[in-house]
């Protein structure tokens, strides 16, 4: 009976309910939330942060490298949480390149950033930050530069192989009124009044060395614990790992360090095949992934991989790291002076990409992809090479294309049966 009573008081209460909704003009099927709380019945929405995206494919929130043709070949940016580790080319001039890209997208975003190095001051970095290109000018600058290195041959409209015309296009014009993502002009530097209004923290490492320090054992080296230390702070402290989601409003942490694993930092993985602190750098990305991925930063790293003598070495760290991307300057190298790649400063190589959410990773069609450093921009390109061997072409420069193309793979013609030639 008791039971019964209790249905029949829960029926005629439904029953009030639903002859209140009906003169409010409500419906009665309404998710109430607890009471206890105190918190409103409406849920919550999702904060967007400013300079980021979801990923289409996997829903990841993305921030972009600060060039939009990167961002395209690693599935539409950098995802929040992950390392992308740069291989410096041998005198690192376009790395750093890449590198300050990164942090002045951080600074027209309004993202706070984290700038650590060994040789040269944060403060000195920023300054030779580039300019953005906003808008208005953004497209004039480009035509401007496009028309600056415009060759006699690029009118003619069979310059490149048929096959060319159908493979994917990159991202090298700039779109008009895009938050996400900008490009700039290397001529000049980012205005003072960008930098005072943003965000930023340095690490010196020179300036965190004392004279009477006294090291004690350990496995990492004193540089990579004072940086960890450092990065730590500043997550915790800002609430960028999200323990107090109501301390301030959400923003993403770019933190950029460069030249690590040089001496400079202490680390003799460059000198020796068979260092002492040989696992240090690898302890070090192990912990810094581990606080990436708790908090709202993203973070990239420019490594002199080419003096690291030891291989496995270089396989952990590439382990270690979310997305590996290589450069290949032609600097000092026989390519600089062959005919075959005169519109290139470089190869890039992407290397790793990181599977987030998903099985496979999201890999971009385009295998072989060259740069140039032009006046004012730095474009990624697919690398085209010449499909005619000319006379003026010597018998090297035929047999380095034809081992170029083998190594490029489907992108730029196949070898056909061990000839000597591109079978177009």
């Amino acid at each position: 009976m008791a039971a019964v009573a209790t249905c029949g008081g829960d029926a005629g209460s439904v029953g009030s309910a639903v002859a209140t909704a009906s003169k409010s003009n409500v419906t009665s099927f309404q998710r109430r939330g607890p009471r206890a709380s105190g918190t409103n019945d409406s849920s919550p929405r999702l904060v967007s942060i400013t300079g980021t995206r979801p990923s289409v494919r996997n829903g990841q929130l993305l921030v972009s490298t600060g060039l939009p043709a990167l961002d395209q070949l690693l599935g539409g940016g950098l995802a929040v949480g992950t390392v992308l580790l740069i291989e410096e080319d041998k005198y690192n001039i376009y790395s750093s390149l890449l590198f300050k890209y990164f942090l002045a997208e951080g600074i027209v975003s309004g993202h706070t950033l984290l700038v650590a190095s060994a040789n040269e001051d944060p403060a000195n970095i920023l300054q030779e930050l580039p300019a953005p290109l906003l808008d208005d000018n953004c497209k004039k600058e480009f035509d401007e530069d496009v028309y600056n290195h415009k060759t006699p041959e690029s009118n003619i409209k069979m310059k490149i192989a048929w096959r060319y015309q159908l493979l994917p296009k990159m991202e090298i014009r700039p779109v008009s009124s895009s938050r996400f993502g900008h490009y700039y002009d290397t001529s000049k530097r980012i205005p003072q009044e960008l930098i005072e209004a943003s965000k930023w923290h340095g690490f010196f490492l020179p300036e965190k060395i004392s004279s009477t320090l006294k090291v004690e054992p350990c496995s990492l080296t004193y540089g990579y614990i004072k940086l960890l230390q450092f990065i730590q702070n500043i997550i915790y402290e800002e609430g960028f790992d999200g323990s107090n989601p109501q301390k301030k409003q959400k923003n993403i942490l770019r933190i950029g360090i460069q030249n690590l694993g040089s001496p400079l930092w202490g680390d003799d993985i460059c000198c020796t095949e068979n260092g002492d602190s040989s696992h240090s750098l690898t302890k070090f990305l192990y912990v810094l992934r581990g606080l990436l991925r708790t908090s709202l930063s993203a973070c990239i790293i420019t490594m002199p991989t080419h003096l690291i003598q030891n291989k496995a070495v270089i396989a952990h760290v590439t382990n270690l790291s979310d997305i590996v991307v290589g450069l290949e300057s032609f600097i000092g190298s026989e390519r600089e002076t062959n005919p075959l790649y005169k519109d290139y400063h470089g190869l890039i190589h992407i290397r790793q990409i990181p599977r987030l959410n998903n099985l496979v990773c999201d890999e971009s069609d385009v295998k072989d992809l060259g740069f140039k450093l032009k006046r004012k921009l730095f474009t990624i390109e697919r690398l085209h090479l010449p499909p005619d061997l000319s006379d003026t072409v010597s018998r090297s420069s035929k047999q380095d294309l034809a081992e170029s193309a083998k190594r490029l793979g489907p992108g730029c013609g196949m070898m056909a049966g061990g000839k000597k030639h591109l079978d177009f």
